[in-house]
């Protein structure tokens, strides 16, 4: 019974771990298109105005 506890307890200590990597990675993602926004709004804007001049000639 004490070893049912034990792995049920390292599982949700690992959860918790797992809950912890996934805010940090959000955090960094958020954090980069915060650096990077004016790059991004230009390269996207000129995917976008690309698309659409090509789109015009069909």
């Amino acid at each position: 019974m004490k070893r049912i506890k034990r792995l049920w307890k390292t599982l949700q200590e690992e959860r918790g771990i797992g809950v912890v990597e996934v805010i940090l990675i959000l955090v960094v993602l958020i954090g980069l298109v915060i650096i990077f926004k004016s790059q991004l709004t230009s390269l996207v804007e000129s995917i976008f105005n690309k698309i659409v001049s090509e789109s015009s000639g069909i």
